[in-house]
């Protein structure tokens, strides 16, 4: 039985689906998924099996154009997971592409457009082939899909081409496939059964980071974090973590906490059903709100989560 091993770092512009289709590619959650972009704020291991292929999924931040330290620490880690992968997909979002062209696009639209053609002149740069994927194909009339990846596939930077919705799956095992033939040969770098590579405290601040993002995206701006400050596993089997949401301003308290408490007791309770899923095991979730307005940049937060501080 010859056994194959590899890395495929999905890359691209915000919201494009790349947490989607991980978690579709592992057949489990290993990375949080919000309507908010940047959700994924440094790299997250998802495991694949297909066959006797294991493929280690690199959940990449997506690429944009950098304003802040945390976001040229994010983009900098993209393309690190890019560079060390065995094979790279650039996943597309085909409806904000083709939005984009239109008379009077969003400028939502028009900035995942204009990201999505940074990545080819990176890719350019880089010299690497890599697989083009167009993701959210649904109800796209064929010969306009075509026509943007003749333009796409034009750049020069891509080996092949599919076509998918990360969503329902469709499309989704061709490429798993695909990945499973280009792995190199060698052992199996994880246990069969295992599906993500993110230490326990690290996962359950991102759980609740996705219900907090869920559950006050529009009031909350992208001033956010969570850190899990206690990890205990207690005698009975059960698990204690407590946990600080980090905002930046002290107007953005309230909106955390909610009316009489509210907000941030579902958002404590979502996340808590969650843990209990996911360590299958009694979880006490214990939640504070801190206001730091310097959070992100501090270098502690940089090295607990993968990213270079100094960007």
């Amino acid at each position: 039985m010859t056994t194959r091993a590899g890395f495929a770092a999905i890359i691209g512009a915000p919201n494009a689906g790349k947490s989607t289709l991980t978690n579709r590619l592992v057949g489990a959650k290993v990375t949080i998924v919000t309507q908010k972009v940047q959700t994924t704020r440094f790299p997250v291991r998802g495991v694949a099996m297909e066959g006797e292929s294991q493929i280690v999924l690199v959940d990449t931040p997506g690429i944009f154009s950098p304003r802040r330290r945390l976001d040229r620490a994010m983009v900098r880690s993209a393309w690190g997971g890019a560079d060390e992968a065995d094979v790279t997909v650039h996943l597309v979002d085909v409806q904000a592409e083709l939005a984009a062209a239109e008379p009077g696009a969003k400028s939502a639209d028009k900035r995942s457009a204009a990201d999505v053609q940074t990545i080819v002149e990176g890719l350019k740069t880089s010299g690497k082939k890599v697989i083009l994927a167009l993701n959210k194909i649904d109800g796209v009339k064929r010969e306009r899909m075509l026509a943007l990846v003749q333009g796409l596939y034009d750049a020069g930077v891509y080996s092949e081409v599919f076509m998918i919705s990360a969503a329902d799956g469709q499309g989704v095992d061709d490429l798993k496939t695909r990945l499973a033939e280009l792995m190199p040969e060698g052992p199996w770098l994880y246990p069969e059964d295992q599906t993500a590579d993110l230490p326990a405290r690290l996962l359950a601040a991102e759980i609740t980071r996705e219900k907090l993002f869920l559950r006050v995206h529009e009031e909350l701006p992208y001033a956010a974090a969570v850190e899990t400050t206690a990890f205990q596993e207690r005698k009975d089997g059960s698990v204690r973590i407590e946990q600080s949401i980090y905002v930046e301003r002290e107007s953005q308290r309230p909106i955390v906490l909610g009316k009489n408490g509210q907000t941030l007791k579902w958002i404590g309770q979502k996340s808590r059903e969650e843990l209990i899923e996911l360590f299958d095991r009694p979880v006490h979730l214990f939640l504070h709100v801190k206001v730091d307005e310097r959070w992100a940049d501090k270098r502690e937060f940089y090295g607990d989560v993968g990213l270079d501080f100094d960007v």
